[in-house]
């Protein structure tokens, strides 16, 4: 008897991208968890942006059904993926399964975590400082990639985060050049967006940088940009930003 023909596709680079790019863009996602006492599923809504390494972080409310599932198990699940027009299952999404720590509050890790999702999701500001919030790691142990109709992949924490040595140091530099080059450099930005993101106008501003990309926001678009070649040091991150605007400003005079 022969075996049933495996619905699943090569992990390519394409699909990488794309699973990265639907993650480090995301500003919500529905997790699944486990109900304390009767251990049935339920599904709710979370906010979310990404560690510098692209690892999901989520803030939530002591008073959510998801956090005292997660304080009771951390095995969780988290659909993200947005379904724009027609039919939804022809929009791409990824499903990731994680197991959920919580991060140490008043600590400098959740300190710089807080600068992360909050320059990811702004209206956060609202509620992010109120103490029954709190924010929790999702490390992903394995993906689930749906690209559209017959475009399914299996995919491991290799292929959906960012390896790199100089993580630590892009990290530490990540706040300050996101203020530089939104109070000095607009118009830089502006070009990203319009050159490399095919973005129409509007006021974009850099909201996250890692070692292979960073992304830019127009109100409620989130675009991604990648790196022609990842960076090697925080001093690249800065060479690297001025000749992506000298090649968007040159392909825009031309």
């Amino acid at each position: 008897m022969t075996e049933p023909k495996s619905v699943l596709r090569p992990v390519d680079t394409e699909a990488v991208r794309l699973a990265k790019t639907l993650i480090r863009t995301a500003r919500h996602g529905t997790i699944a968890t486990l109900e304390p006492g009767s251990g049935r599923p339920i599904a709710t809504r979370v906010g979310l942006c990404t560690d510098t390494d692209g690892t999901p972080i989520i803030l939530v409310s002591a008073l959510s059904a998801h956090t005292p599932a997660l304080e009771a198990d951390p095995r969780c699940s988290v659909l993200i993926g947005e379904p724009g027009k027609g039919d939804p299952l022809a929009h791409p999404r990824i499903t990731l399964s994680c197991d959920a720590t919580p991060i140490g509050r008043n600590g400098a890790e959740e300190a710089r975590l807080a600068s992360r999702y909050l320059a990811h999701q702004p209206k956060a500001q609202l509620y992010a400082a109120l103490p029954d919030f709190s924010y929790f790691r999702l490390h992903i142990r394995s993906a689930s990639l749906n690209a559209g109709f017959g475009k399914a992949y299996a995919l491991s924490p290799d292929d959906v985060l960012t390896r790199s040595a100089v993580l630590a140091d892009i990290a530490e530099a990540e706040a300050g050049a996101i203020a530089h080059m939104n109070g000095d450099h607009a118009e830089a930005v502006a070009l990203y967006a319009r050159h490399f993101a095919q973005a129409p106008d509007g006021r974009w501003v850099l909201t996250g940088v890692d070692p292979e990309g960073f992304e830019i926001t127009n109100g409620d678009d989130v675009r991604r940009i990648f790196f022609a070649t990842p960076l090697t040091s925080a001093r690249d991150l800065h060479t690297t930003l001025v000749r992506m605007a000298e090649q968007a400003r040159a392909a825009a005079s031309a």
